[in-house]
C-alpha cells in the first residue's frame, strides 16, 4: 500500500539523496569554488545508491521484512557517507585558513532521520499484522 506514512518518509529520503545533492554544496575549497557531490564519483554513487535503495523499498511494500532490512542497510550506507564527509572535511587542505562547510554535508543526517522514522512505521505495521494474526 503506497499510501502509508513510511512511503512519505522513504520518498523524502529519495528527494534528499537524489535531488538535493545538485542544489547544496558540500564545502568550499581554498580557491573559493564550491564542491558539489556530483564532482566526485564516490559521493555521487553513494548518494544515488541510497536513493535507489529507498525507491526499491517504497515499491516492496508487500514484504515488510525486506523493506525493514533495506531501510537498515540504507541507514548504514548513509552513516558510511557521513563518515567519509567528516573525514574529508577534517583533511581539507588549508584548514588553518577560513574553511566553509556547506549544508550538503548534513544531507546524510536528514536522510538517516527519514529512514529511522520509516523503519519505525514499518515495524509498527508489522506488529499490527502479527497482533491480528494472533486473534484468528
Amino acid at each position: 500500500m503506497i499510501q502509508r506514512i513510511q512511503t512519505l518518509y522513504l520518498f523524502l529520503s529519495v528527494v534528499i539523496s537524489a535531488g538535493l545533492i545538485f542544489v547544496f554544496h558540500l564545502w568550499t575549497n581554498t580557491e573559493g569554488t564550491k564542491v558539489f557531490a556530483t564532482d566526485n564519483y564516490l559521493y555521487l554513487g553513494l548518494f544515488l545508491a541510497s536513493a535507489l535503495l529507498s525507491l526499491i523499498s517504497i515499491f516492496s511494500f508487500k514484504n515488510r521484512k525486506s523493506q525493514f532490512v533495506m531501510g537498515r542497510v540504507n541507514i548504514i550506507l548513509n552513516f558510511i557517507l557521513l563518515g567519509i564527509f567528516v573525514y574529508q572535511s577534517l583533511n581539507i587542505s588549508g584548514e588553518t585558513n577560513v574553511s566553509e562547510k556547506g549544508i550538503g554535508i548534513l544531507l546524510p543526517i536528514f536522510s538517516i532521520v527519514c529512514l529511522v522514522l520509516a523503519n519505525k512505521a514499518i515495524k509498527k505495521d508489522e506488529d499490527l499484522v502479527k497482533s491480528v494474526d494472533r486473534l484468528r
